[in-house]
Parts: structure tokens; C-alpha cells; sequence
């Protein structure tokens, strides 16, 4: 009996992928279609603190798949939210970077920050935990503060640091680990930088009560000392 050949199907030319969108002619309907998937103001969150290359990314985002990750990086790049470039050897490892369109979403995370943390009870068994992710709600407590400069924050679950008064603005608004030569120390507990997030109570109340600790002699630190309430 002779053996019939399978003939190749014939590729069919990938379509090319439509982007979703409300189509509502409402501002807020087209900001959510740029960053209402579900995984993209959280990589947002992480570009917030600078370059990253992807295998920090997702490092730092437990639970997303690789595909989804690179997906949603390609449709920020897209939407002019993000960029990819290379680092200058001797590093020579691609990272992605926010645009200036994309750092201006800070006040919009700071504001979920603050909304969210009323959620926040006791840490879940399965919720995971990055000491950066409380930057967000600390950034909000020290809005205000005349003094510019580096924040070094001690967390029992790692450190970071941040800038405060008019440094905010410039480049990343907080990084990974101890600064390198911070104008203050902040060392206190995750509980408390919640609460002061959600204006609870003034870091001056914090310090005053032994809840928090403010290390350093500089005019910044003598500002963190007197403490400012979130603004309502």
C-alpha cells in the first residue's frame, strides 16, 4: 500500500495584535488603556526605582508568567511608557527604564498606595514582600518636606532609600539598598510606615513613642524629626 504524503499547511500570515481599548473618549478610559492590564502599574512600581534588567524584574514580581512580563514591557514600549536600552560594557546587559511619561505616573501610585493600605491587616502565609514595595507609601508621609536629600530606610525585611523635597523629582524616586551617603537614616517597622501613609500619626509621634529612629545631624534629619502628617 503506498503512503500518501501529508502536504505542509500553508502558514497563514500572523495577524498583527489589536490593541485593546475602552474606546470611550474619556481621559480616564484612555489612561486605562495604557495601563490597566493587570501586572503593569507593578512594573511600573519596580521601574520607579531605575533601570532594571528583565531577570530583576521578574525576580521582583512573584506570580507573573515570563510571557505576560514580556508582553506587558513590549506594550509599554509601545505606548511610550517605558524604554530598552544597553548598558555601556563593563555590564553590557539590556534593562528597561521608565519614560518621563512613565515617571509621571508616581503620583498615581503613591495615591493607590494610600487607598490600598487600609487593605493591608496581618502579612498573608502566601503574600510575598520586597522591602521597596513600602517606598510608595513613605514617599507620600515625607511629601512636603522642604529639605531635599537621601533617605536611607532600615525595614526588618531589607533596606532602600528614597529622595525627598525637590531631589523627588530628579531620576528614580527610590533604589535598592542602603544609599551611599544618605542625609538621614530612618530605621522603624513596616506597621508603622503604613500608618504613615495613612496619616495616622506624624514620624516626630513615632520617634517621640520609640517606634521609629532617625539617624543623622543634617538639616534633613532635623526635619524628619519634627514630622509631618500625610496631607488628608
Amino acid at each position: 500500500m503506498s503512503r500518501l504524503r501529508r502536504m505542509p499547511r500553508q502558514q497563514q500570515p500572523a495577524r498583527p495584535a489589536r490593541r485593546r481599548s475602552y474606546d470611550q473618549f474619556c481621559a480616564t478610559a484612555r489612561a486605562l488603556d495604557s495601563v490597566g492590564d493587570r501586572w503593569t502599574l507593578l512594573i511600573v512600581r519596580e521601574l520607579l526605582a531605575g533601570p532594571r534588567r528583565y531577570t530583576d524584574l521578574h525576580a521582583d514580581l512573584p506570580g507573573v508568567s515570563t510571557d505576560v512580563l514580556a508582553s506587558r514591557l513590549k506594550d509599554m514600549e509601545q505606548g511610550g511608557l517605558a524604554v530598552r536600552r544597553r548598558l555601556p560594557p563593563p555590564a553590557a546587559a539590556a534593562v528597561y527604564e521608565l519614560t518621563e511619561h512613565g515617571r509621571g505616573l508616581l503620583p498615581v501610585l503613591t495615591a493607590l498606595a494610600r487607598w490600598g493600605a487600609p487593605a493591608l491587616g496581618e502579612r498573608r502565609p502566601t503574600d510575598a514582600v520586597r522591602a521597596h514595595w513600602f517606598a510608595l507609601p513613605l514617599l507620600r508621609a515625607l511629601d512636603g518636606l522642604s529639605q531635599g536629600g537621601v533617605v536611607e530606610v532600615r525595614l526588618a525585611e531589607g533596606e532602600f532609600h528614597l529622595r525627598t523635597g525637590p531631589d523627588a523629582e530628579k531620576g528614580a524616586a527610590y533604589g535598592f539598598g542602603p544609599a551611599d551617603r544618605p542625609d538621614a537614616v530612618l530605621v522603624l517597622g513596616a506597621d508603622v510606615v503604613l500608618e504613615l501613609g495613612r496619616g495616622e500619626c506624624t514620624l516626630a509621634e513615632a520617634v517621640g513613642e520609640g517606634r521609629a529612629e532617625v539617624l543623622g545631624e543634617g538639616p534633613l534629619a532635623g526635619e524628619l524629626r519634627g514630622g509631618r502628617r500625610a496631607a488628608p
